[in-house]
């Protein structure tokens, strides 16, 4: 009499590793997308779980997506962006943080942008994810107040400015438009030329 074969144990993923793979797969529907919110009948077909146990984890779709942005912060904190962020002269501080996003951006792709600029996201934001954007906004900021001697409102529109230069040249490389190197040669070309346009000029002697 021939013997069963034996069963074989599926394996089963813990709690934590369902989150990580509903967020991975929410960060890539969003490049996807491009727009929120994002249709949790699909992503819940796409990681093979209920709907229910996505709204178990995240009790709603801003909670997901907060998720999905401190993740990207976390990869951004690994790069070093906070240390990068911190004390130094505006260019110094700029150029540094740009590398660091732009590679983040071109492997990874414009999730942040895309969730941060979306009216859905407005008002929505976790503490944790607020904070880790305002102390890196903060530090280019605080540099950028004693380098370029400007009102305060010039002041964050040239952050916003310099800030869109890796996010842009990020994207692109990400989507393959540019070639990587070209890509970030570009981004820290741009950057350059912005603070420099934007720094206080000495009055001919």
């Amino acid at each position: 009499m021939d013997e069963a074969p034996p069963k074989i144990a599926r394996s089963r993923r813990s709690p934590a590793e369902r989150q990580a793979e509903i967020v991975a797969r929410a960060a890539a529907m969003v490049l996807e997308q491009g727009v929120l919110p994002l249709p949790l009948d699909r992503l819940a077909h796409d990681v093979g779980v209920s709907k229910g146990l996505i709204y178990n984890y995240f009790p709603t779709q801003h909670d997901l997506l907060n998720a999905v942005l401190e993740a990207e912060f976390e990869g951004l904190r690994a790069r070093g962006i906070e240390a990068a962020a911190g004390s130094g002269p505006l260019l110094a501080v700029a150029r540094a943080c740009a590398r660091l996003y732009f590679d983040h951006v071109a492997e990874r792709g414009p999730v942040i942008h895309l969730v941060l600029r979306d009216h859905f996201m407005a008002g929505q934001l976790s503490p944790q994810a607020a904070r880790f954007r305002d102390r890196i906004v903060r530090g280019l900021a605080k540099a950028a107040r004693r380098d370029l001697l400007l009102p305060a409102k010039e002041n964050i529109a040239a952050i916003n400015l310099v800030i869109t230069i890796p996010e842009e040249a990020g994207r692109l490389a990400y989507r393959g438009d540019i070639a990587l190197d070209r890509a970030r040669e570009l981004c820290d070309e741009l950057v350059v030329g912005s603070v420099q346009a934007l720094s206080p000029r000495k009055a001919p002697a």
